[in-house]
């Protein structure tokens, strides 16, 4: 069979790309590989980067006093504002997987509270629940956000409540997640803070994996290098996270939200889930009893979850917000 020149080349063509091709692929795939064994925290960032975009949601800042505010927001243009607060040891990234059924609905914002994540952290200030709520409207104020709308999660919860029974006029929903400020049934947790160890600190991949199990129900399956990236950041953190911890946990603060619960006039909704074993579901009970003042209470129990609700069930919980927010 006669030759095809104009085949032949093709061929030849084709064959350089494809070795082209996979020496990229293969490059790649040793550069991934060295990113993941030699700075996994790269990982991690690129990660929660790549999320943030995928949601439509950009990081902005803003300097409020003496404090930088680093945070995330996108969603609807005009829409109502929704302030999401995230809990101990967490930052706005612990919100990225339920804001992408929400922002369809509101403009929504997420801060890393200071102290954590990027924002400005002063050495010897007060991190308690109720310096962060007023720190919160400081930078709630700055935004210029008007009444909004506010779910916080865990710590964040106590914040937005303190936040809604401290500024009123200021709030039109409130919304509890897993929230402590309230009294709640003894639990393995409370035990292990009360035997003077933090299950937060972790120093290698077996405390990781307990403090996992104690969050989640249904703990995912963390690479290794990853936990290490979790192990690190405990360790460099530990004297702040114990300083702070030791605050909210101090007899006349680890109920500050129960005392405040009558102040608050927004409608209010509680989020647990059932096998929480950070904020045993029975605070709901002190929830329930405290709003005395609230003109519409709503409680949604999710099972199937631990305490980190909005990574196990992102979508039932923005489901729930998003019912009891916008309707009547």
């Amino acid at each position: 069979m006669p030759a095809n020149p104009a085949r032949e080349i093709l061929l030849a063509r084709l064959a350089r790309r494809l070795k082209i091709l996979g020496g990229v692929v293969i490059a790649l795939a040793v550069i991934g590989l060295g990113v993941y064994f030699f700075a996994p925290q790269w990982l991690l960032r690129g990660a929660i980067a790549w999320q943030t975009w995928r949601d439509g949601l950009h990081q902005e800042s803003v300097q409020v006093g003496d404090t930088r505010w680093v945070y995330v927001e996108g969603g609807k243009q005009g829409g109502p504002p929704l302030v999401l607060v995230h809990g101990f040891g967490g930052s706005y990234a612990n919100w990225l997987l339920a804001a992408k059924y929400l922002t369809g609905n509101f403009r929504v914002i997420i801060p890393d509270l200071a102290g954590w994540g990027e924002s400005t952290r002063l050495p010897d200030a007060d991190y308690g629940y109720a310096a962060q709520a007023t720190r919160l409207h400081g930078f709630v104020d700055a935004l210029h956000l008007g009444e909004i709308a506010i779910a916080g999660h865990s710590m964040g919860g106590a914040i937005a409540g303190l936040y809604a029974a401290n500024y009123p006029k200021d709030v039109a929903a409130l919304v509890l997640i897993d929230s402590s400020g309230v009294p709640f049934k003894e639990n393995g947790f409370v035990r292990e803070l009360k035997a003077g160890r933090s299950p937060f600190d972790i120093d290698n991949r077996a405390e990781f994996k307990h403090l996992e199990s104690m969050l989640f129900a249904d703990p995912s399956s963390v690479p290794p290098r990853i936990q290490d990236v979790f192990v690190a950041k405990s360790k460099n953190e530990r004297a702040f996270d114990d300083k702070v911890l030791r605050q909210l946990a101090a007899p006349d603060a680890r109920n500050a939200l129960q005392s405040k619960l009558p102040d608050i006039t927004a409608p209010t909704l509680a989020i647990w889930c059932t096998e929480d074993q950070i904020v045993d579901v029975s605070a709901l009970e002190a929830i329930r009893a405290g709003l005395t003042h609230a003109p519409n209470i709503g409680v949604t129990e999710l099972n199937g979850c631990g305490h980190m609700s909005i990574m196990e069930k992102p979508r039932e919980v923005a489901q729930s917000i998003t019912r009891f927010v916008l309707l009547p």
